[in-house]
């Protein structure tokens, strides 16, 4: 962190009193698992796909969001600075291929919170897949 805020990619961030910072924090933990919560064995065998933003600050080619595709088994991820949500589905391929090649395994299933990135948008008709969850669909990944 200190080195991408020294070459300016990142704003330093001033959070005022420590005091309240560490309460904050401790009040997001949780001491308790979620009953019936486990975590998978497999690699790649479910995907959590995360969008944040947008961030007030543009930084590093215009982007405001970035998006993250985590490994349920490992935790391991994968981010990437996007400008726009609609390039969610850009990068997951980018992210796809590399991490089947990687590890020479198929992502079986892809979780998100289902926006209209992911999925496509309601009409009068109901929700229209859109092209991510269409390709979803013929690469034979669950969402």
């Amino acid at each position: 962190m200190k080195i991408l805020v020294k070459e300016q990619i990142l704003l330093l961030l001033t959070f005022g009193d420590d005091e309240i910072r560490t309460e904050c924090v401790k009040g997001k933990l949780t001491k308790t698992k979620k009953k019936g919560a486990t975590r998978n064995s497999d690699l790649l065998e479910i995907i959590h796909a995360n969008i944040c933003g947008p961030f007030p600050h543009q930084k590093i080619d215009g982007n405001h969001y970035f998006i993250t595709f985590i490994d349920d088994h490992s935790r391991f991820g994968y981010l990437y600075l996007i400008a726009e949500k609609s390039q969610a589905f850009e990068m997951f391929k980018i992210s796809q291929t590399e991490i089947e090649r990687q590890l020479e395994e198929k992502i079986k299933i892809v979780r998100s919170d289902r926006y209209g990135e992911y999925y496509g948008r309601f009409d009068e008709g109901g929700r229209r897949a859109g092209p991510f969850a269409r390709y979803l669909q013929d690469n034979e990944i669950a969402s």
